[in-house]
């Protein structure tokens, strides 16, 4: 648990800057970037002849979903929303719901009170909401953040499956394959879609792109992943929305986006994240009594 809430606070700080710093940027662009350092990363811990038979490609096609397709639609998000990095992280209240119904898919079984304790998730996270915009473009931001968070939580569960049947190998030694999908799936959309004249950096731009590549997106995913093994699928769902608050106190009080909100701010901030340390300790309860 402890590698989940080192990760949440990691994030806390990416979405103020990715909205203050690269929202002028092309969202494939970027994504393929940040990917492609953190492959780069752990591309040396590689460990292939380690990896059982059949694997490789699993490995791959699960990188490509949880980060490739995750992240197209995640910084794409951003152009919809400008100068709203909030609202991105408002808008990932459902991933914890997904988790928890993708694990009981994948199991046919289903577990009510890990349902209880991400939808408390999603009361904490939606505790906290915006002041009244318009919705036209958000709608879309809305959409693209639940492909997103479908994404990341498949990701995840499958990840956490396939672990706790491969003790053996290292995390370290098979999570540039999962970068190597993700950065593929990432490549293609910038091939296809990139404004090539959005591609253009700054020297601010450079070094955020390369701090949410070592350290965000590299770091970041390879701790969050080792958590998601060690632990329960009402835990895990429930530090899926661990990181909204932080993230939107950072893109409010932080990058200075308070002006968009209403009253009581920090009240609802405080309330929303006592609804999600309730939800991580309702899913830690029911997981030492199973």
């Amino acid at each position: 648990m402890q590698y989940l809430a080192v990760v949440s606070i990691i994030w806390a700080l990416s979405f103020g800057l990715i909205g203050q710093a690269l929202s002028d940027v092309d969202p494939f662009f970027a994504a393929a970037v940040r990917l492609g350092i953190a492959g780069l990363v752990f591309l040396p811990f590689l460990r292939w002849s380690e990896i059982p038979n059949g694997s490789h490609f699993k490995l791959i096609g699960c990188g490509a979903v949880q980060f490739g397709i995750m992240y197209v639609c995640y910084m794409k998000a951003y152009q919809f929303a400008p100068g709203q990095s909030h609202l991105v992280a408002l808008f990932s209240i459902l991933t914890p719901l997904y988790v928890v119904l993708i694990n009981d898919l994948r199991k046919r079984e289903f577990h009510p009170k890990y349902l209880y304790a991400a939808l408390l998730a999603i009361a904490g996270a939606a505790t906290i909401k915006a002041r009244a915009v318009s919705m036209d473009s958000l709608w879309i931001t809305f959409g693209l953040m639940q492909i997103a968070g479908l994404a990341f939580g498949f990701g995840q569960v499958y990840y956490r499956d396939w672990k706790r049947k491969h003790t053996e190998v290292k995390d370290q030694q098979i999570f540039a394959l999962l970068y190597a999908g993700g950065f593929g799936v990432a490549t293609i959309a910038w091939g296809f879609f990139t404004n090539w004249e959005r591609t253009e950096l700054d020297a601010k731009q450079i070094q955020v792109l390369i701090y949410l590549g070592i350290v965000a997106s590299g770091l970041g995913f390879f701790l969050w992943n080792k958590g998601a093994a060690l632990c329960r699928a009402g835990t895990l769902a429930a530090f899926n929305n661990a990181v909204v608050p932080l993230a939107m106190a950072c893109s409010l009080f932080i990058f200075d986006e308070s002006s968009e909100l209403e009253g009581g701010a920090v009240l609802r901030l405080i309330i929303g994240s006592a609804f999600i340390i309730a939800a991580v300790t309702l899913a830690e309860k029911t997981a030492k009594s199973s």
